[in-house]
C-alpha cells in the first residue's frame, strides 16, 4: 500500500468508519464530472439535514481523489450509496434517488438500528408521558388528557402521536373547530401520518355521531322493531359519542348481519371508523375485526 493509499485510508476511517460507531453514515460516492451525483446531491444533502438529529450524517467520497476507497468497496457505477453503521455496510441507498425514498429506506433502518441521536432520547422520553396521555383519554377524563397533551405540545410541536392526542382531546372536549384548525395547518407530509389520520377519524366520528342526552327514545325504538336499522345506527352512534364502544359495536354489527348493505354499508363505514379511532393495533379492534369477519365470511 502506497502512502497516498494509506492516508486515504486514515481518512475515511477519521471521516466514515469512526463517526459511523454511534451514527448511521450516508456513503455518497461521486465525482465531478459525474450528471447524476450532481442531480442526487441536493436531496442527500436535504434529508441528512433534516434526519441530522436523529444520528444520521452524510461523507461524500470523490471516487477520482480516492480510486483505492472506491476499488476496495467495488464500485462499479457512480452515483453510488450505501449506508454504514458501525464500521459496515447496512444498507445500498442507490436506487433511493428521490427524497421520499431515501426517507422511507431511511426510517426503516433507524427502526431497526440501536442508533441514539437527539430525536431517538427525545421519543424515549416522550414515550411514557404520551402513554399517560393516552390513556387518561381512553379513561373519557378529556380535560385533563388535554392538559398534558398541551404540555407535549410544547416538549415537541411537531411530533404526530403528540398532534394526535391532542386533536383527538380536543374532539373529546367538544371543541371541534380547533381540532379542525390544527388539522388543516399541518404539513402535508405529517397530514398523511397514520396518527394523525386516527385524529381525523374521530373529528369525523364525532361530527357524525353527536351526542346525545338521552337515549332512552332510541333504546325503545330499537326495542319495539329490532328492523329498524335507522334507529339502532343512529343509537350505535349515540353509544359512540358517549364512549360506549361495545354497545356501539354491537349495534352495528347487527345491522351488518340484518342487511349488509344497507343505506350503502353505513353501518360497515361507521363501525370501521370506530376502528381507526380506537386504534387498528388496538386488541379490541381485532376482536371486532374477527366479528365482522364471521358476519362477512361466516
Amino acid at each position: 500500500m502506497s502512502a497516498a493509499e494509506k492516508e486515504a485510508v486514515q481518512a475515511f476511517r477519521t471521516d466514515v468508519v469512526e463517526p459511523s460507531m454511534t451514527k448511521l453514515v450516508i456513503i455518497d460516492f461521486w465525482a465531478e464530472w459525474c450528471g447524476p451525483c450532481k442531480a442526487l446531491t441536493p436531496v442527500l444533502e436535504k434529508v441528512a439535514a433534516a434526519y441530522a438529529d436523529k444520528g444520521v450524517v452524510l461523507a461524500k467520497v470523490d471516487t477520482d481523489k480516492n480510486q483505492f476507497i472506491a476499488s476496495q468497496f467495488q464500485i462499479r457505477s457512480i452515483p453510488t450509496v450505501y449506508a454504514m453503521f458501525q464500521g459496515q455496510l447496512v444498507a445500498d441507498l442507490t436506487s433511493a434517488r428521490t427524497e421520499s425514498a431515501l426517507r422511507t429506506m431511511l426510517d426503516q433502518l433507524l427502526r431497526q438500528l440501536p442508533i441514539q441521536g437527539e430525536a431517538q432520547s427525545q421519543e424515549a422520553e416522550l414515550e411514557p408521558l404520551i402513554a399517560m396521555g393516552e390513556q387518561v383519554l381512553a379513561e373519557g377524563d378529556a380535560e385533563r388528557a388535554l392538559s398534558i397533551f398541551d404540555q407535549l405540545v410544547e416538549m415537541a410541536p411537531e411530533h404526530p402521536a403528540v398532534l394526535s392526542g391532542r386533536i383527538r382531546a380536543l374532539v373529546a372536549v367538544g371543541a371541534h373547530d380547533e381540532a379542525q384548525a390544527m388539522l388543516d395547518t399541518l404539513p402535508e407530509e405529517a397530514a398523511k401520518r397514520p396518527d394523525i389520520e386516527r385524529a381525523r377519524a374521530a373529528l369525523a366520528l364525532a361530527q357524525s355521531a353527536p351526542v346525545v342526552d338521552d337515549l332512552a327514545p332510541l333504546e325503545a325504538a330499537v326495542t319495539a322493531n329490532p328492523d329498524d336499522h335507522q334507529a339502532r345506527f343512529d343509537l350505535a352512534n349515540a353509544q359512540m359519542a358517549a364512549g360506549n364502544r361495545d354497545t356501539a359495536a354491537d349495534n352495528l354489527l347487527a345491522i351488518i348481519a340484518s342487511e349488509r348493505d344497507w343505506n350503502e354499508g353505513a353501518a360497515r363505514q361507521q363501525l370501521l371508523k370506530l376502528f381507526e379511532v380506537v386504534g387498528l393495533e388496538d386488541p379490541w379492534v381485532s376482536a371486532q375485526r374477527r366479528r365482522l369477519s364471521a358476519i362477512l365470511f361466516g
